[in-house]
């Protein structure tokens, strides 16, 4: 397992990298233009993987942080892969205070349903390539962190 070190916030986070795999290697998002990628930074919360200084991953969540967050562009850099990076930064995300009250988290993906599910993603109804935590009471629970 790399010993990567967790940053939040757009400040911490390598736009021009993060764009030129979103633009070039995603599938979800190939030909995105910068500044959509810049602005959708600006009203995410961000979260990266840095090992030695380089950002090797990144996540973001479209989030009120109360209700409602969406995980999206979630990558890992092809040289860092399978070394535990990906759980690393999912950990770091479900252990917030803030993520945990939320009463719905959600993605979509085509090819990681594997790692999401261990971190408590199921399948919904259909279409069977989006995945939620449906918490309805998590409000109530978590109501003082």
């Amino acid at each position: 397992m790399l010993e990567v070190t967790i940053k939040t916030g757009k400040a911490y986070m390598d736009v021009a990298m993060i764009h030129r795999f979103l633009t070039e290697d995603s599938y979800w998002a190939r030909g995105i233009s910068f500044d959509t990628v810049d602005r959708s930074l600006t009203h995410s919360c961000c979260v990266g993987a840095f090992l030695n200084d380089k950002q090797v991953g990144f996540v973001r969540i479209v989030t009120d942080y109360h209700t409602f967050g969406w995980v999206a562009d979630f990558f890992v850099l092809p040289a860092y892969r399978g070394q535990g990076v990906s759980k690393k930064m999912l950990t770091y995300i479900t252990e917030q205070p803030w993520f945990r009250r939320l009463r719905r988290k959600m993605l979509n993906t085509s090819d990681a349903h594997g790692l999401y599910r261990q971190f408590q993603f199921e399948d919904l109804a259909d279409p069977s390539n989006i995945l939620e935590i449906y918490c309805p009471d998590a409000h109530l629970a978590f109501n003082d962190e």
